[in-house]
């Protein structure tokens, strides 16, 4: 087969030289390998020819780059020149190759195949990160590419390559967001982390917008000691400089001081207080031969027809159990104003708005991926496994249950207020 040349002709055109890999050619190079080994192994051809390839398409850049091919003439004027060569080492999916990178005098060469100071060809990266956001540790992370590649990397090295998801979430953390969501669900979930030599807790708070299509859609992560009707206010400003205009129905856990920081940057949304939270912190008085009638007696309150209703059967249930649970009643009057809103709304909206479920699956999904760390080193560490855990958690996510129905009657209530399309 004839072998191909870069000629300074076909540079200046552009042409990229392509040679068709022939089945002779293979039979050729396989003709003398005894085994997979010899072919897949660390050291086997395909590895060999991986590098060999490198070679040749940085060479060829560098030609297109000058403008010609190593030992023709350059064009007239032009002062840029080879300037000897480099040896570099990156991580591929084969393993390490070694490829030695070509120089000019001027210093504006660049391959594109490998930039500067990258440390893999694209791909291998994108597997560390992939098994990271699943929870691996950095050191089952390098047992995994060993055993499958058969490249040894540092657990340091894994650390590296994931660098670049903190600046890929700061990003996400400021990108624009919808101008409309029909529902809002906030909720947290706790960490540890060190900070000064000890291990502490923090809380790292998530918020999910669904809009018209029913989607759910993670809007972004924030970490506080303390929560508080300030820090919400934050939460809910940075939300509109962002593009929020408005949230229909936002869900949360009874978070203190949520309500009012509701009230003061989105006045017309209403809040609703998780009926699941408040039946789970109910039944923490009860004893548990007990709470199947307990549960049983509450669920005439949460799923009376309207509001009168409900207040009617808190009034029975406190007739039954006031004696023996006092602070069960006293707690749900207490935030009535919070518990009450969905019962104004039909059937297939309550389904929706009712419980931070959706968000708490979410959460769930994220745990299995930190639930074999103990404590995160920092801060970022741990931002950046539950972003990339909840980026591959979302993948999976489709639209709730029933939302066709739900839609019609969040227009029917909220009219005018409704976004227009999917893409508004």
């Amino acid at each position: 087969m004839k072998a191909s040349t870069v000629t300074a002709s076909n540079v200046r055109k552009g042409t990229v030289l392509r040679a068709s890999v022939q089945d002779q050619l293979i039979d050729q190079i396989l003709k003398e390998r005894e085994s997979g080994e010899d072919v897949m192994g660390p050291n086997g051809v395909v590895k060999q020819l991986v590098g060999r390839l490198m070679n040749r398409l940085v060479a060829e850049e560098m030609a297109m780059h000058l403008g010609h091919a190593p030992g023709q003439k350059p064009q007239e004027g032009q002062t840029n020149r080879r300037n000897g060569a480099t040896t570099k080492t990156v991580r591929t999916d084969v393993g390490e190759i070694d490829f030695t990178v070509p120089r000019d005098r001027e210093g504006t060469f660049e391959p594109k195949i490998v930039p500067k100071h990258a440390r893999s060809v694209d791909g291998f990266d994108g597997k560390i990160i992939a098994m990271y956001a699943r929870g691996m540790s950095t050191r089952d992370i390098a047992a995994q590419l060993k055993e499958v590649y058969g490249t040894e990397v540092s657990p340091d090295f894994i650390s590296r390559a994931t660098e670049g998801v903190l600046e890929e979430l700061k990003t996400w953390q400021n990108r624009p967001l919808s101008s409309v969501y029909l529902v809002t669900y906030l909720d947290a979930m706790i960490v540890k982390v060190r900070d000064k030599g000890s291990v502490v807790k923090k809380a790292v708070y998530l918020a999910i917008g669904v809009g018209l299509d029913g989607q759910r859609e993670p809007l972004g992560l924030w970490v506080s000691p303390n929560e508080g009707a300030k820090f919400w206010l934050s939460i809910l400003t940075e939300l509109r400089t962002r593009g929020v205009e408005d949230i229909l129905i936002l869900c949360a856990d009874g978070l203190k001081g949520m309500a009012e920081a509701v009230e003061a940057t989105f006045p017309q949304t209403t809040f609703q207080t998780c009926i699941v939270h408040m039946i789970r912190n109910a039944l923490r008085f009860v004893p548990w031969k007990e709470r199947k009638a307990v549960a049983a007696d509450l669920r005439s309150v949460y799923t009376a027809p309207n509001e009168a209703a409900a207040k009617e059967a808190l009034e029975a249930f406190e007739a039954s159990y006031g004696s023996k649970y006092p602070m069960i009643g006293e707690q749900w009057r207490r935030r009535w104003s919070e518990l009450s809103p969905f019962l104004a709304f039909p059937p297939e909206m309550r389904k929706v708005i009712y419980t931070t479920n959706a968000i708490e699956a979410a959460n769930r999904q994220v745990r299995k991926a930190i639930k074999t760390r103990g404590a995160f080193p920092n801060e970022d560490s741990a931002l950046k496994l539950i972003f990339l855990a909840l980026q591959d958690a979302a993948t999976r996510w489709g639209p709730n249950r029933g939302w066709a129905q739900a839609v019609l009657q969040f227009a029917i209530h909220f009219g005018d207020r409704m976004p227009q399309s999917t893409a508004e």
